[in-house]
């Protein structure tokens, strides 16, 4: 009799921890393959970094990296994602290239996504209309630029992804200039500055500079770094350009941001006082560099 109790009351908790694994919520990360030299564009130690502070923050949920580099061999891992995190190479390069219409009908379903860095960058065309409508803006060649710079971030809106963030500054190649949807529809900015003259040096190119921008520039326009995008289908994006630096990950409100935009487009509730998590130690960001 005390032997069918015993096995009774494990299977109950087993049943209950399989319970608790299920309730939690998932968010999937893909990374690009390696794209700039040591600590610049580290796709996969990044993602790596912010899934274990999700994962060790006490909050519901589950962060799962895709097993390899690019889009997921298995797609089967995404079905169930609440909202999916791409930190990888852009323009003809992104994992989503070959993958646009298979990945808009997980958008249509109201699966969030968060693009960091060079994957906000898409090709004029289909693939910026894509990510208009998944993320409301995205990095365009010949209007947007790539300027390494430090802003400074102290006014930030009423919204959760700015939950708990307290101004800071830190230089990294901020893309600004982004190609928004129009009237910012839908769009709630959460990073942004005045960059200064000095970010256009450069002469006109591609990433580099461009009439429209100079112009924006000059007139002392804020441009928006990272932002939030609300969808009509009640999906949510988010875009956020810095982390060209693995070290940047070390500042703990430029880190925050990106966890609570992580929790915001999962729809998981932002703590008041942001996305716990320690700040990664120097050995951390020497640790899975690729």
């Amino acid at each position: 009799m005390r032997v069918l109790i015993c096995a009774a009351m494990l299977l109950s908790m087993c049943l209950i921890n399989s319970t608790q694994g299920q309730d939690k919520t998932k968010v999937v990360f893909i990374s690009g393959k390696p794209s700039h030299g040591r600590l610049k564009h580290e796709h996969r130690a990044g993602n790596m970094l912010l899934a274990k502070s999700l994962n060790e923050s006490g909050l519901n949920v589950n962060a799962v990296l895709v097993p390899h580099y690019g889009y997921p061999e298995d797609t089967a891992i995404l079905q169930d994602a609440a909202t999916i995190v791409i930190f990888s190479t852009g323009h003809r390069g992104h994992v989503l290239h070959k993958r646009l219409d298979e990945f808009d009908k997980l958008m249509k379903t109201g699966t969030g996504v968060v693009m960091i860095h060079w994957a906000t960058e898409a090709e004029k065309g289909e693939p910026g209309e894509k990510f208009l409508q998944w993320m409301g803006g995205f990095c365009d060649l010949d209007w947007s630029v790539n300027p390494h710079w430090t802003p400074n971030f102290k006014d930030f809106p009423d919204h959760p992804i700015a939950n708990g963030v307290k101004p800071f500054s830190i230089n990294d190649e901020w893309y600004y200039h982004m190609r928004f949807v129009e009237g910012l529809k839908g769009v709630t900015p959460i990073l942004s500055d005045v960059p200064g003259a000095e970010t256009l040096r450069r002469n006109d190119g591609a990433r580099s500079g461009n009439p429209a921008v100079r112009k924006a520039v000059a007139a002392g326009e804020t441009q928006h770094v990272a932002w939030a995008y609300q969808r009509p289908n009640g999906g949510r994006g988010f875009g956020f350009t810095g982390a060209h630096n693995h070290d940047s990950w070390r500042n703990d409100e430029f880190r925050k941001v990106v966890l609570n935009a992580i929790l915001w487009t999962a729809k998981i509730p932002v703590p008041e006082n942001g996305c716990p998590s320690p700040t990664p130690s120097a050995k951390a960001i020497e640790s899975n560099l690729d």
